[in-house]
């Protein structure tokens, strides 16, 4: 009886081992979608994902922002910025932290913290700078900020996808 069960346990053993060395046989065939060195090149690259390239200028200026220092409740956790921001790039209103906004085109927007906001909470909406008035319909999307610790990247596009000069509403949680 015994015999049977450690032929039984050979069996099984024999059987997941040869499981395991098909699926990594598998998963090894499979290509990857881009190399890891090229992803990291990517995203070190200026001007990738869809975000125009970090200027001198602007490097300047975020770490001038960086250097003012956030309130006192700026960054404890669950401590929520924001900013209202016209089409035109104004910051029309917001928390103490929101520095400033530029627009570098058509639907694309960077709003300055003074505070590093990389490992935050980020969501927008189209919005308006007035009150009691319906926004544009639109699409919105955030990012961080390529090479720019303290500051998100906002796109707004128009209904149809197109790039579109839109006001929004940007929420940062810590």
């Amino acid at each position: 009886m015994t015999t049977i069960f450690r032929r039984k346990a050979v069996a099984v053993g024999v059987a997941a081992l040869a499981l395991a060395l098909a699926g990594g046989g598998i998963a090894v065939a499979q290509p990857a979608a881009q190399a890891p060195a090229e992803v990291a090149a990517a995203v070190q690259q200026p001007g990738s994902g869809g975000q125009p390239a970090v200027t001198p200028a602007e490097a300047r200026r975020a770490r001038a922002a960086l250097a003012q220092g956030p309130s006192a409740q700026g960054t404890s956790p669950g401590s929520v910025a924001f900013a209202v921001v016209s089409d035109a790039a104004v910051l029309h209103r917001g928390s103490p932290e929101a520095v400033s906004a530029t627009r570098y085109g058509p639907g694309q927007y960077q709003v300055l913290f003074n505070y590093n906001v990389l490992r935050k909470g980020f969501q927008a909406t189209i919005g308006t700078i007035d009150q009691y008035h319906v926004p544009p319909g639109g699409e919105i999307s955030v990012a961080p900020r390529l090479q720019t610790p303290n500051a998100v990247f906002v796109q707004t596009r128009n209904s149809s996808g197109g790039p579109a000069d839109l006001p929004f509403h940007l929420t940062v949680t810590n």
